[in-house]
């Protein structure tokens, strides 16, 4: 087992080596670089101190910045820096970048985690019941659901979700927080407040989830019912619900185990146009004004961040499988 723990490990070096090369050259790909955006913000500075004088400030800032360094350097530079908790500056806001990301990272965390445990208490229950009484009722009734949580896009739902609410109860959402608890600490209070607000958007960012568990579990499920393995036991008396949960529900887990990883970093990555649509101050909205506005610091940033987050949960995966399936630990 430790083997295989270290194995894994060693992987990720190079994937996290990888991952912040092409972040990298996100951040180097618009034209220009950080200084002479700054600049371009600034409409009237041509007018009011001159071309040349404008120039000569994109050279000292590029000076500062470390920007007149070849890419190679540059690069170094800038993946020793994000190791260390330094990831840039955002000329946009005028503020470190994990600064900004700090105060979103948490609640976007937040909605994921508990967006994705409620979809786990509820696709596995269904998809198992709509697999062990294939075609009945209750399995046309789930999978119809399935399919129709899986085909209405995140947006549209939060849209109608909305405006179903404001008609019927005059309820406008918006934001996670109420006036009281925005600026202040964190508290029992706050996390209340924090669960008051946030019950649509985990609604909304569940809806597909649940419908593709759904779908996956019932899946696995139906392909372990029909191994030989599985009529042996029954052949030999082993209680139908003793049976299942031996062998059918657990050898189903592992391919849906294996998809473990990309479960949070899929939640943040949807969530942009529902947060955007319910206003919600999370990493989506953060991550889609960095590139419009090419502030690529922030771009990078959350590129990063986002696929740490990924291998983090595929090694996350990958140990749970080892535990539930001991023949995974004897690949090499």
């Amino acid at each position: 087992m430790l083997g295989y723990v270290g194995r894994r490990f060693l992987v990720m070096i190079p994937t996290l080596i990888l991952i912040s090369i092409i972040s990298f050259v996100v951040i180097e790909l618009p034209p220009g670089d950080m200084a002479s955006a700054y600049v371009g913000q600034l409409e009237d500075m041509r007018d009011r101190i001159g071309s040349q004088e404008a120039e000569e400030m994109v050279t000292n800032i590029r000076a500062q910045l470390g920007l007149d360094a070849p890419a190679p350097v540059r690069y170094l530079r800038w993946g020793a820096a994000w190791f260390r908790g330094d990831w840039g500056w955002s000329f946009q806001w005028r503020k470190p970048v994990r600064e900004l990301i700090s105060g979103r990272l948490l609640l976007t965390v937040m909605i994921g985690l508990i967006t994705m445990l409620i979809s786990i208490a509820i696709s596995w229950p269904a998809g198992v019941g709509a697999a062990i009484r294939q075609y009945s009722l209750f399995d046309n009734v789930f999978s119809f659901f399935a399919f129709f949580m899986m085909a209405i896009p995140n947006f549209l739902f939060a849209l109608l979700l909305m405006y179903a609410f404001f008609k019927l109860i005059r309820y406008v959402p918006g934001g996670v927080f109420s006036s009281e608890y925005a600026q202040a600490p964190w508290s029992l209070a706050k996390f209340i407040d924090f669960l008051k607000h946030i019950w649509m958007p985990i609604v909304i960012l569940g809806f597909e989830s649940i419908g593709g568990g759904v779908r996956t579990i019932r899946a696995n499920v139906l392909d372990q019912l029909r191994m030989p393995f599985v009529t042996t036991a029954r052949a030999k008396g082993v209680p139908e619900t003793r049976l299942l949960i031996k062998y059918p529900i657990r050898m189903a887990a592992n391919p849906w185990i294996s998809g473990i990883g990309w479960l949070l970093p899929g939640l943040i990555g949807g969530e942009v146009l529902v947060a955007l649509v319910l206003g919600l101050p999370t990493m989506g909205p953060l991550y889609l004004e960095g590139l419009v506005n090419q502030d690529m610091q922030v771009a990078g940033a959350v590129i990063m961040l986002i696929a740490t987050l990924t291998v983090i949960g595929t090694l996350i995966s990958d140990l749970a499988l080892a535990v539930l399936d001991p023949r995974i630990r004897l690949v090499r």
